[in-house]
């Protein structure tokens, strides 16, 4: 029966250096090699002239030069917007739409993590729609005035975190008050994902862990959210077990298939939390907005904190998240537990002091915490003061 169940595995061992293409609903060209059907496809929608999305760190690696020097020999004119933050506000993507009508673009593609996707899906929204960016505001009914065609927009992941190639939203701060708006229609989607695990084996140990954390994090959040989706309640969990077997290993010793699972299991989260997040996120949005905090980096310190204040009436949940994530003790404590383990192994601190967060900031991270669109969906009610109490026990 044993020999039996062992074929049966072999089976669904997935060759991730093989090209595979599967549908949610995006069209998701997954595989080492994907990014180089990438002019091919271009071409083959009649478009010339992309513009092209990415953040500054990305356009001096040589992974991207190549993607450039092949559209340039497929005889594409190509322009590069790369001026962005690392956590992107408003007049990044006023800046980028400057770009698009300058040079008479006639396609997108965004190449990066969370902050170039960001990016490139607000400009994606902002060049056939040219009221104010936040007047699009998702928590305001901003996504009613969406009604206008968008660019063809294709997206290429450098990193396994936010999944926001496959979403359907941009996250994007206000330069002045720092408090971050989400952008969000189904026409936001990408018509094509090229999802090459090669294009992030050669990340740094940080960012791998970061990132990972994020996608760990949007999988939890999105299992607790209390909106009805099974669908996502199933996809968050697989997404939580490809993070616990294959994280430790794409940050200490990587090989294809741990990078690949986390890529997987960074678009699953991001499926995922079309449901919702939670506590945590409203946790690190501030430190993003208001101290330039790494986004995963926020949620990795957070989410233990915040998964503890979660457990309580959720016992069942925490226990099913405990079970998948192969854990003897099927608990809310063992899955906290399990969290500080595993920032630990992957090199995260355990508190906000060891990312320069201080005592006097967190009366204002309080409040845009209570003010951030993320916690709504969280399980049990959070208030404003519960924001400075889990700030507080996090310090």
């Amino acid at each position: 029966m044993i020999g039996k169940r062992n074929d049966i595995l072999k089976l669904f061992k997935m060759d991730f250096t093989q090209i595979r293409q599967f549908n949610f609903p995006t069209v998701i060209r997954f595989g080492v090699g994907a990014v180089k059907e990438l002019a091919p496809y271009v071409a083959s929608q009649g478009f010339s002239k992309p513009l092209i999305v990415t953040d500054p760190v990305i356009a001096e690696l040589g992974f991207f030069k190549q993607i450039l020097a092949d559209l340039t020999k497929a005889g594409f004119s190509v322009e590069v917007f790369s001026s962005i933050h690392k956590n992107p506000v408003k007049s990044d993507v006023y800046a980028g739409t400057a770009v698009w009508d300058a040079t008479g673009r006639d396609c997108l593609i965004g190449i990066g993590g969370g902050a170039a996707l960001d990016v490139a899906r607000a400009i994606v929204l902002q060049v056939n729609h040219r009221e104010d960016l936040f007047h699009y505001d998702d928590l305001i009914g901003g996504d009613v005035y969406v009604t206008n065609d968008v660019p063809h927009f294709i997206t290429i992941p450098t990193t396994s975190g936010t999944g926001s190639e496959v979403g359907r939203s941009a996250i994007i701060a206000d330069d002045e008050t720092h408090q971050k708006k989400i952008l969000f229609s189904p026409k936001l989607l990408a018509k094509i994902v090229f999802a090459d695990p090669m294009l992030t084996m050669e990340l740094p140990a940080f960012v791998t862990a970061a990132t990972g954390m994020d996608a760990l994090t949007h999988n939890m959040e999105a299992y607790l959210a209390k909106n009805y989706h099974p669908m996502c309640d199933g996809i968050a969990l697989e997404g939580m077990r490809l993070v616990s077997e294959s994280l430790v290993q794409a940050v200490k010793n990587p090989s294809i298939e741990s990078r690949s699972k986390m890529l997987l299991a960074s678009m699953m989260g991001a499926i995922a939390f079309q449901k919702g997040l939670g506590v945590v996120h409203s946790l690190a949005h501030p430190l993003s907005s208001l101290l330039d905090t790494h986004h995963g980096l926020a949620n990795a310190v957070n989410i233990p904190y915040g998964m503890r204040f979660n457990i309580a009436g959720f016992e069942d949940r925490f226990a099913r998240m405990a079970q998948t994530l192969g854990l003897s003790e099927h608990s809310g404590d063992a899955v906290v537990s399990y969290l500080f383990d595993l920032n630990t192994q992957v090199g995260i601190p355990h508190r906000l002091r060891d990312i320069h967060v201080k005592e006097e900031h967190l009366d204002t991270l309080a409040a845009l915490a209570f003010a951030d669109f993320a916690h709504p969906n969280n399980p049990k009610p959070v208030s404003q003061a519960d924001f400075r109490a889990l700030y507080g026990e996090a310090l």
